[in-house]
């Protein structure tokens, strides 16, 4: 598959730390991010590339060249084959590639030179051959879901609905959004709008929502702009961390799976009620810290709410959808959320007998830490189960986790125990994992 890098951006935001270099060029860690992206397609076979450049261009087109010359940065070969497409005039984020469509004759990957990543692309082309439609988009939850365009799905991963940053959105919402990778098909370059310059995301993708031709890919890999020089200090932080690569999803992943109520959100009993999610103190500062840690964050929830027929699907995506929201705010995120809708005792009045049974996903046992482990590729042996009932203890246990009590010092076998979510995410990260 070909890849198409737009590198055209002015980077005015990030010009305190280089104004005299185009923005894919800042180095970080000694090499420029546009080569660090380069060397993670040429880590997975992907050879052709065709950047699109603008300001400063020539400063890509002399670092570079076609690609077959030796990287000043770390003296080996780029051992990629590169074209080049120079914007006279601005095109928007997107132009340009009806300039070079001659060039692509099969569905192709366009990528974004102004973030820093590292993710598996064998997984996301894999996901799209498979969903076959015109387009594919990664997504991920980020820390600023609030001023960011959002994307929704059906069950299938379908996208249904796009609502861009500008646009009035539901109180409450998942926390996922347009990373800026995409798989397309050249088809969808046959007609140009008719605007000087076009926009990506509004005049091509946007317009496909709903129409069951556009999907999403989402995923927890590491994919950060560092177009700030706050957002280039941390990703810098995270590369001298090994974060960076360690959160590729070929590589096996570490998790802290979390309890719900009780743990994140204050215990009322059974949550049937959206008004009564309300989050603990301090919960989405645990959180924060697990998403900048490197760790996973993710919720597995036993919710027998639905097989008593208290609470519908439609309702437990509603209420999660607040928890993504109020975490958001407070600039944290939830890697996924997994929740067993089952319940084995009978004969209660407007139970729902399809979900009165037993199963291998309600806690205590580990069927929802297996399912996520296999998913996001997670080591259990290096995971932690964090729950405030002995419930999740036993299913942390029954997974191969470590496992930390909140809330009490009861001894129910645990690793770790601590009075709130904080203290133990905060301890443990502070001792790298240490009991």
């Amino acid at each position: 598959m070909k890849a198409v890098i737009m590198a055209g951006g002015k980077g005015s935001r990030i010009s305190k730390i280089a104004s005299d270099i185009p923005k894919p060029m800042i180095s970080i860690g000694n090499i420029p991010v546009l080569e660090r992206e380069i060397n993670n397609l040429k880590q997975q076979g992907i050879r052709d590339i065709i950047i699109t450049v603008s300001h400063l261009g020539n400063v890509i087109t002399d670092y570079f060249g076609n690609g077959s010359g030796i990287s000043p940065a770390t003296g080996q070969p780029f051992g990629v084959n590169i074209e080049y497409y120079f914007e006279k005039e601005p095109l928007g984020n997107a132009g340009a590639l009806y300039e070079i469509k001659d060039k692509l004759d099969e569905d192709f990957l366009l990528l974004n030179a102004d973030s820093l990543f590292n993710i598996s692309f064998r997984r996301f082309i894999d996901f799209h051959r498979q969903k076959g439609g015109l387009a594919s988009i990664l997504t991920h939850p980020n820390a600023h879901p609030y001023d960011s365009a959002l994307i929704e799905t059906d069950a299938g991963c379908c996208v249904t609905n796009w609502l861009t940053k500008e646009e009035p959105r539901p109180k409450f919402y998942k926390n996922r959004v347009n990373a800026g990778i995409h798989i397309l098909s050249p088809s969808l370059l046959s007609q140009r709008p008719p605007t000087p310059k076009v926009d990506l995301d509004r005049q091509i993708l946007k317009p496909l929502a709903g129409n069951g031709k556009l999907f999403a890919y989402d995923s927890p890999e590491y994919i950060k702009d560092m177009g700030t020089p706050e957002r280039y200090a941390a990703v810098s932080k995270d590369l001298e961390e090994g974060i960076i690569t360690a959160k590729n999803m070929d590589n096996p992943q570490k998790a802290i799976f979390l309890d719900r109520d009780g743990t994140i959100n204050k215990y009322v009993g059974f949550l049937t009620n959206i008004d009564d999610l309300e989050l603990i103190d301090d919960a989405a500062k645990a959180i924060k810290l697990i998403n900048d840690s490197g760790y996973l964050a993710v919720v597995v929830t036993n919710q027998p709410v639905i097989a008593r027929g208290e609470v519908t699907f439609d309702e437990l995506d509603a209420i999660h959808n607040k928890l993504e929201t109020l975490l958001g705010f407070e600039g944290a995120y939830l890697d996924r959320i997994y929740f067993c809708p089952h319940h084995p005792h009978k004969g209660y009045e407007g139970e729902r007998p399809e979900y009165k049974i037993e199963c291998e996903c309600r806690k205590p046992k580990a069927g929802m830490l297996l399912k996520a482990a296999e998913e996001l590729n997670i080591s259990l042996e290096n995971s932690v189960m964090a729950g405030d009932g002995e419930n999740d203890i036993k299913a942390g246990k029954a997974a191969g986790c470590r496992t930390a009590l909140i809330g009490s010092n009861e001894n129910l076998g645990q690793d770790f125990s601590a009075a709130t979510l904080y203290d133990f995410i905060s301890d443990f990260l502070s001792k790298k994992g240490e009991k």
